[in-house]
């Protein structure tokens, strides 16, 4: 009797809420999508925006706040590095790239990263501004 690995996909509710023409549900993501969104989430987090659990986040949008300098940036890609290390357990960080873009008010954050268990490289391209 052979035994055969089961293969884990990963599924998330898309926070969009776009609704399944058919089904009428909350369409799912799923696969790297849904640990994509993941990562997006914990990046734009804040300290004590989630209930019971207020250590989790990166204090990203804080940072956005500062000034635009080669310095926030550095400050930027520590912290994103940080938070996606610690709270996301299927990724492992290939590059953070954050680069300052001063006329637009923000940086251009470029995020590679491996899915540890089918070894399937992606990446998250960004723009990171305040909004107030």
């Amino acid at each position: 009797m052979a035994y055969v690995a089961r293969k884990h996909d990963w599924a998330d509710l898309d926070l969009d809420f776009i609704k399944h023409p058919t089904t009428g549900d909350v369409v799912r993501k799923t696969g790297a999508e849904a640990i994509k969104r993941s990562v997006r989430n914990l990046i734009m987090t804040n300290f004590y925006d989630r209930p019971f659990r207020s250590y989790i986040g990166g204090n990203v949008r804080k940072m956005l706040f500062e000034l635009v300098s080669p310095l926030t940036a550095t400050f930027l890609k520590n912290a994103i590095n940080e938070v996606i290390t610690n709270y996301e357990p299927r990724v492992a960080i290939d590059n953070i790239v954050v680069n300052v873009s001063p006329d637009r008010n923000g940086f251009d954050v470029t995020i590679a990263y491996i899915i540890l268990n089918s070894n399937q490289p992606v990446t998250i391209n960004l723009f990171l501004e305040r909004l107030r």
